[in-house]
């Protein structure tokens, strides 16, 4: 066994050139059931023109069944008498989905709506792929280089193409921009 014969040699690289690559999650396929419950669960009209709907259906399972976006990004997160903490029917609060203002101390939760180019909190995709990887940010000089509160460390472990799901799904979303006071939107009952 001190040499294989040519032939045999031939025969395994083509066989190793050959055989599928395995899948990685930025290339399997989308499950439509995920995709259906997403966009199904949204609570805001979502723009769907010119936009991956796969993409903004995932996205949407992972903001709104998935993660707790809403908790910090929307305030206040449900309308009154519509907090299923207090036992109520859920009423999501949709004129301000995702338009940030909850206050953390010294922090306040960003708008993550997108911006009058179309921009989710005005981020490219490129930028906010390396903000929730990283969590440097110059946008607070006052609080650091990094951002606080934003669970950016359990975020960044997601895939390119989750990031690129919640990123198409904030490009979907009304854009809220013009929001000054995201606590101001909701009067009693």
């Amino acid at each position: 066994m001190k040499w294989i014969p040519r032939v045999v040699m031939l025969g395994i690289l083509l066989a190793l050139v050959g055989a599928p690559m395995r899948e990685t999650s930025a290339q399997a396929p989308f499950d439509e059931s995920i995709v259906k419950q997403g966009l199904a669960i949204a609570p805001v009209d979502l723009n769907l023109r010119g936009k991956n709907r796969a993409l903004v259906g995932l996205g949407s399972y992972l903001v709104n069944a998935v993660s707790e976006c809403n908790d910090c990004h929307t305030r206040p997160h449900f309308l009154p008498g519509g907090n299923p903490f207090n036992g109520q029917a859920e009423r999501p609060n949709v004129l301000n989905h995702l338009t940030g203002g909850n206050q953390f101390g010294p922090f306040t939760s960003a708008n993550l709506t997108p911006d009058a180019d179309g921009l989710p909190a005005g981020l490219t995709l490129q930028a906010f792929i390396a903000l929730i990887r990283t969590g440097l940010t110059d946008d607070h000089p006052q609080f650091g280089p990094v951002l606080q509160v934003m669970p950016w460390p359990t975020f960044r472990k997601m895939t390119d193409r989750d990031l690129a799901a919640i990123y198409e799904y904030l490009r979907a979303i009304p854009s809220r921009p013009d929001n000054p006071n995201p606590g101001e939107c909701c009067p009693e009952e």
